[in-house]
């Protein structure tokens, strides 16, 4: 697919408008286009670009994350994971959050979206993280064998979820930092 036609400006632009539509609309109701009116451009341009509305969608998301964990490396898994926090402000991981639980069922029913995201916004984090810990077993932080070092993801997620069900509150930096401490760090006996 040929992506070089759109200055990094112009495809930033475009990113924005599509997650401000999905928020807006949700994943079901957004379609290409209300995205080329809102951008003002084609809706072949978007396909050309893109290919299709689940491969917009996710590519939006992954542009919007603030920075890539792999590059992250303080010397020690909690010094790792507070400068993780520090690249983020609460009024985004909310923003995050509202797109990600509407697309929670979208996921669900739509195969190639779920693709998308996987390949697009899922592993690519999933391997950042992974990069992470493996530092931290190298470093001798964490034991290799630990059985909670694949379920690091999986304690985050529920953080995630259970925090707004159980408390009715946001998922925050201050909750994270004090969940990774209290939770994730234990469990990796780090």
């Amino acid at each position: 697919m040929a992506r070089s036609r759109l200055t990094p400006e112009r495809e930033s632009e475009l990113y924005a408008a599509v997650l401000e539509l999905l928020r807006e609309v949700g994943y079901d109701a957004l379609t290409m286009d209300a995205v080329a009116a809102r951008t003002h451009s084609s809706k072949a341009t978007l396909y050309r670009q893109w290919g299709s509305k689940p491969e917009l969608v996710a590519r939006a998301l992954r542009a919007n994350k603030p920075v890539d964990i792999t590059e992250i490396d303080t010397g020690s898994l909690r010094g790792d994971i507070q400068e993780m926090l520090a690249h983020t402000d609460d009024c985004q991981m909310d923003k995050d959050a509202a797109l990600m639980r509407g697309l929670a069922h979208a996921v669900h029913t739509n195969p190639e979206l779920h693709r998308a995201l996987r390949e697009l916004l899922i592993e690519p984090e999933m391997n950042g993280l992974d990069e992470v810990l493996r530092r931290a077993v190298r470093r001798g932080e964490v034991d290799a064998d630990n059985p909670a070092l694949r379920l690091v993801p999986h304690m985050l997620i529920g953080a995630f979820i259970a925090r707004p069900l159980i408390e009715d509150q946001p998922v925050d930096r201050a909750f994270l930092s004090a969940y990774f401490d209290a939770v994730v760090l234990p469990s990796l006996g780090a």
